[in-house]
């Protein structure tokens, strides 16, 4: 995408969205403050403790202006101001219980106001919604905490979605074309069909209610004594969390545990990220031979490990 075109999509996306914001912020005008005060009030309450020279910086308010807010609030008894004994320069603020009451005054409308706002949509729209917000906030640096990482069985749907996303990956990373994605929608069809018995799983990487990875077991089809590790992969922005080694780590485990002799699979050299890995898990590179697959020269590799 151009620079042109990035601009103008955000242009129009802040457009529509300083509209809804100013829909979510008419519950203030019938609060007893204005905007400029409701975002002080609720900036200290985020913080607990906090300092006029912080709050002007993160509000982006004229020091002037803040400090007559700010004279306001402590007349009405919503704050408390205390020197601070290191720095005499500034004082330290933080809310009364009466500056606590107006702040959960002030977030009860705010929360009628949102979910006036949602009211029309799905739990799947709400989902995507709030996932799309996420993922703003991170793409534009926002310090958000790490979500955490579940590994879980995977859910209706599931399946077509990270063939779509291994197509589409492998083919910009390597190139490689359509062939890839007609044999990886044969693999998981396979693993769909195949029995319960010999033992099978499929374990999907879940970031924060977002797929981040997948990988799956199944019997080897060289002998039914052998396990056969498929399909790992790691969305971009999750890679270097450790994920891909977390799902191998499951993999193996699950083949040791349901009575397997020794695990495989089969890769190509230029996946190095993925061979690191396999090499970390204490596989090791048995057989290779070149082959011309997905529109590509490849080197592909089968790697072993007992259990």
């Amino acid at each position: 995408m151009s620079d042109d075109i990035s601009a103008a999509a955000v242009r129009a996306f802040n457009r529509f969205y300083t509209r809804q914001i100013g829909l979510l912020e008419e519950h203030v005008a019938h609060s007893p403050y204005s905007l400029a005060e409701a975002r002080v009030l609720y900036e200290i309450a985020l913080r607990g403790h906090t300092t006029a020279s912080v709050l002007a910086s993160a509000l982006g308010l004229d020091r002037a202006y803040l400090s007559r807010i700010l004279k306001s609030f402590s007349g009405d008894g919503l704050i408390a101001i205390s020197p601070i004994p290191s720095d005499r320069r500034q004082n330290q603020l933080a809310l009364t219980a009466d500056g606590d009451a107006a702040v959960d005054a002030l977030n009860a409308d705010s929360d009628e106001a949102v979910t006036a706002l949602l009211q029309p949509l799905s739990d799947e729209e709400r989902r995507r919604l709030t996932e799309a917000m996420l993922t703003i906030r991170r793409l534009l640096g926002d310090d958000l905490p790490a979500p955490p990482v579940v590994l879980r069985p995977h859910r209706i749907g599931e399946i077509g979605w990270i063939i779509h996303r291994q197509a589409v990956l492998y083919n910009r990373q390597f190139g490689w074309n359509g062939d890839f994605e007609t044999l990886i929608s044969r693999i998981y069809h396979d693993y769909e069909e195949a029995p319960e018995s010999p033992p099978k799983a499929l374990w999907i990487a879940d970031r924060g209610g977002v797929v981040a990875g997948s990988v799956f077991v199944t019997p080897s089809t060289r002998d039914a004594e052998t396990a056969q590790l498929r399909m790992l992969y790691v969305e971009p922005e999750a890679r270097g969390l450790g994920l891909g080694t977390q799902l191998v780590a499951q993999a193996v485990d699950f083949a040791r545990r349901s009575g397997y002799t020794g695990i495989r699979l089969w890769t190509q050299s230029v996946l190095v990220s993925a061979r690191r890995i396999y090499t970390a898990a204490g596989f090791v590179p048995v057989e290779s031979a070149p082959h011309h697959s997905f529109g590509q020269d490849l080197e592909g590799e089968y790697w072993e490990m007992p259990l």
